[in-house]
């Protein structure tokens, strides 16, 4: 796997869920076709060239040593880091990258910082040997995995990283589930409770609309129906005492 190295890695995120976060890898071989927001800013600041470039990610070789200088300055600051808002920490086909996030996460731990952290690959049992917490997470937008390979196609199918994500559960950790971005019924025919049903046994979960696609905005009704299903999220939360967030823009006045 390719390399490079990096003058920083911690720095706080403007995602309204999120503290700081850490990117020790640049680019993702999961290659989403939502499209991927992360893709579309590295490419607008020329960092990457192109989808192919972005297919074939490139791991930090300094990470630990950056974070051996960072935390001690950043420490009293840091409420969590999550792994990761531009790549993915547990990427398939990436042992190197999941053998990084791991020692990262136990460099953070060791410093008294709590981590979280969400892939579309599968989350390593040994992630319940760390700090309990941590949380841990995973995208997950439908049970479909033909609609899913289609959308996130060098990704773990759904069962797969659902079944991890049980895994670390029965285990003991903090599980949680980012519903987004969620497709219109024009993209994919679904049924919203099967899934909240799947992943009901998590700790919190995150729904957010589809942005940056054209499709969802030719499905008339689109903001009716994501105001319903943020209702939706939001009832079988309270219901279950899941703790939950919808994402900002994705309830809309009718």
């Amino acid at each position: 796997m390719k390399t490079i190295t990096r003058k920083s890695m911690l720095y706080q995120t403007g995602v309204e869920y999120g503290d700081y976060t850490m990117n020790h890898v640049q680019g993702c071989a999961h290659g989403c076709r939502y499209p991927c927001y992360a893709f579309l800013m590295k490419k607008r600041f020329g960092q990457i060239k192109d989808y192919d470039t972005w297919l074939e990610p490139v791991l930090v070789s300094n990470t630990l040593e950056l974070l051996d200088r960072e935390i001690p300055k950043l420490r009293d600051k840091i409420q969590s880091v999550q792994l990761c808002f531009t790549t993915d920490p547990f990427m398939c086909g990436y042992p190197e990258v999941s053998a990084m996030s791991i020692a990262a996460i136990r460099k953070l731990n060791e410093a008294g910082i709590k981590c979280t952290t969400l892939t579309k690959g599968l989350l390593p049992i040994e992630l319940a040997q760390l700090s309990r917490e941590n949380e841990h997470g995973i995208t997950l937008i439908t049970l479909n995995d033909a609609y899913r390979e289609q959308m996130e196609p060098g990704a773990v199918p759904s069962a797969e990283r659902l079944a991890a994500l049980r895994a670390l559960h029965d285990a003991g950790c903090r599980t949680w589930i980012s519903m987004e971005p969620y497709p219109t019924p024009n993209m994919v025919e679904q049924d919203l409770h099967e899934i909240l049903e799947a992943v009901s046994f998590a700790d919190r979960i995150i729904f957010g609309r589809t942005n940056y696609n054209k499709v969802v905005n030719s499905y008339e009704g689109h903001k009716h129906f994501y105001n319903e299903c943020a209702a939706e999220v939001i009832s079988f939360c309270k219901e279950r005492g899941i703790d939950y967030h919808i994402k900002a823009k994705t309830i809309t006045e009718k």
